[in-house]
C-alpha cells in the first residue's frame, strides 16, 4: 500500500530547534544512532559499534566490477540525456552548464531503482535504523574534473528537519563511489563522532530556498565557531577508496567536500533511507515543504 501524505501534521514539540534563534548552539543528540543489532542484518556487532562511535561505516567492494560498469554507463547516459538535463530534478553547476546532481534518480532509472532494493544496501539501512525504511531522497552527484563545485560543511538532518519536517535523526545515507575517491579530487570529509552533537543554525528560511541551496547552501550551514569546536574535538576524516566502495553515514554527521580542480572526476550515487517510524510532517523552520523530488512524501517501505 502506498502511503502518501498531503495534509501534514503540525509538530507539537521540537527537540532539535534550528533557524529560530539569533545565536547558534551545540545541542546534545537525544536519539541513538544505531537501532538494530547484529542479528538484524549483514553488519557485525563490531561494525555497528564503529558506526555508533564514528557515525559512518565503509563497505569495501559493496558492488562487483560488473555492476560498477553498469552504474557508470547509466551515469553517462543520464548526463547525456537532454530531456533529463531540462528536468527540474537536474541541477547544474553555478559556474558552468555541467550537471551537478540528478535527483529522484531511483524513479528516473530502473538501474538505480534496483540498487535501492539490493539487500546489500537496504539490508544495512534497515539494520542500522531498526525498522523498515523508505527512500527520503536519491540522487547521482557529478563532480567533474577541472571545476566540480564544493559542498560546504553541513548536517543533512538540519536541513531535512528544518525544511522537510523530519522529526528525529533516524535516517542513514549511502554514498556509493562510482569513481575512485582521492584526497585531491574533492573526496568527502566527515568529522567522526560529530553526529552526536546537533548544530542549531541561525538564519530564516526564505520561500523556495531549495532552488539556491541545491547549487550552494548558505542558510542552514553551521557557523565557523561551531565547526571549529567540532573539528578540534573530533578531527576530520578524508573518505577515500576505490570505486565500488559504499559509505553509510548518519544523517547528523558534519560533512562536506572541497571543489575538484584535479583532472579526475568524483561521482557517486546517493540514497537516503529514513525509518518508517520517522516520517516527515510540516517543516520545523520553513514556510512550506520542499518539492517531493528533494524530500519524499511517499513513505512506502522498500521491499
Amino acid at each position: 500500500m502506498t502511503l502518501i501524505t498531503t495534509d501534514f501534521e503540525q509538530p507539537t514539540t521540537d527537540d532539535y530547534p534550528t533557524r529560530k534563534g539569533t545565536e547558534p548552539a551545540l545541542l546534545y543528540r537525544r536519539d541513538p544512532a544505531v537501532w538494530g543489532t547484529a542479528a538484524d542484518g549483514p553488519m557485525s556487532q563490531e561494525e555497528l559499534d564503529s558506526f555508533d562511535t564514528k557515525g559512518y561505516y565503509q563497505a569495501e567492494a559493496l558492488v562487483t566490477a560488473e555492476e560498477l560498469a553498469i552504474y557508470r554507463a547509466e551515469l553517462d547516459r543520464l548526463a547525456g540525456d537532454e530531456a533529463i538535463k531540462r528536468d527540474e530534478r537536474t541541477i547544474v553547476e553555478r559556474s558552468s552548464d555541467e550537471v551537478r546532481s540528478i535527483f529522484e534518480v531511483h524513479k528516473i532509472s530502473e538501474v538505480f531503482a534496483k540498487l535501492v532494493r539490493d539487500p546489500r544496501v537496504v539490508g544495512r539501512a534497515r539494520q542500522i535504523l531498526g525498522s523498515d525504511v523508505y527512500v527520503h531522497q536519491s540522487r547521482v552527484n557529478y563532480k567533474p574534473g577541472f571545476g566540480g563545485g564544493d559542498f560546504y560543511w553541513h548536517s543533512d538532518f538540519e536541513t531535512w528537519h528544518a525544511e522537510d519536517g523530519m522529526p528525529r535523526p533516524r535516517a542513514v545515507s549511502l554514498s556509493l563511489a562510482l569513481t575512485d575517491n582521492h584526497p585531491y579530487n574533492g573526496c568527502l570529509m566527515i568529522m567522526p563522532g560529530s553526529h552526536k552533537t546537533y548544530v542549531s543554525c541561525v538564519g530564516e528560511t526564505p520561500e523556495g530556498h531549495y532552488r539556491d541551496s541545491l547549487k550552494k547552501q548558505e542558510i542552514g550551514t553551521p557557523d565557523p565557531s561551531s565547526l571549529t569546536i567540532l573539528a578540534d574535538k573530533h578531527g576530520i576524516d578524508m573518505i577515500t577508496g576505490p570505486a565500488g566502495t559504499g559509505l553509510f553515514f548518519d544523517c547528523n554527521c558534519m560533512h562536506g567536500s572541497s571543489g575538484n580542480i584535479s583532472p579526475y572526476p568524483r561521482s557517486n550515487v546517493f540514497i537516503v533511507f529514513n525509518s518508517v517510524d520517522n516520517t516527515c510532517g510540516e517543516p520545523f523552520a520553513a514556510p512550506s515543504p520542499r518539492p517531493t523530488f528533494v524530500g519524499a512524501r511517499d513513505f512506502t517501505p522498500v521491499i
